[in-house]
């Protein structure tokens, strides 16, 4: 399983490509192929999965039962502007206008890695919504991570 991490601040060429980082782009597992999908975050900002993870993620959401109007709704929104992308020989990518829009993106980026995702915020945003989590994040911490009780016993 892709276990990305890492943040890297970037900017965007004037034909909104983005670089990808050397250290980020050694994360890469040999599947992925240097290939991406992209698309919508569920915040005002963009997510990008590696080719190989993309296809666990569709693979699940196959499994949806489509009789259901929330999961069509779902599907619909989670898809729009889905776009697959391939690093190309000077490790960039071109990223969609439609996509950079919506994420507020016009220059500086900073690329959030985690997990199995690349997350792409626009600067200023992204600098805001986490200057906005530090003073309660003990608190939010205690109630997302407060009730697992796993055999590993990890101290964070």
């Amino acid at each position: 399983m892709t276990q990305f991490i890492g943040e890297y601040e970037c900017r965007l060429d004037a034909k909104g490509r983005v670089s990808l980082p050397a250290s980020l782009k050694r994360q890469l597992p040999p599947e992925a192929e240097s290939k991406f999908v992209i698309n919508r975050g569920f915040e005002k900002c963009l997510v990008m999965y590696p080719k190989n993870e993309w296809g666990k993620i569709t693979n699940r959401i196959s499994k949806l039962n489509q009789f259901r109007k929330e999961v069509r709704e779902f599907i619909r929104v989670f898809f729009r502007g889905a776009t697959e992308m391939e690093l190309d020989s000077n490790s960039r990518l071109n990223l969609p206008n439609r996509l950079l829009s919506y994420a507020g993106i016009d220059k500086d980026v900073v690329l959030f890695a985690h997990t199995n995702k690349i997350e792409l915020w626009s600067k200023e945003r992204y600098d805001q919504m986490m200057d906005g989590h530090l003073d309660g994040f003990a608190d939010l911490a205690e109630s997302v991570m407060g009730e697992i009780n796993d055999d590993a016993n990890i101290d964070i």
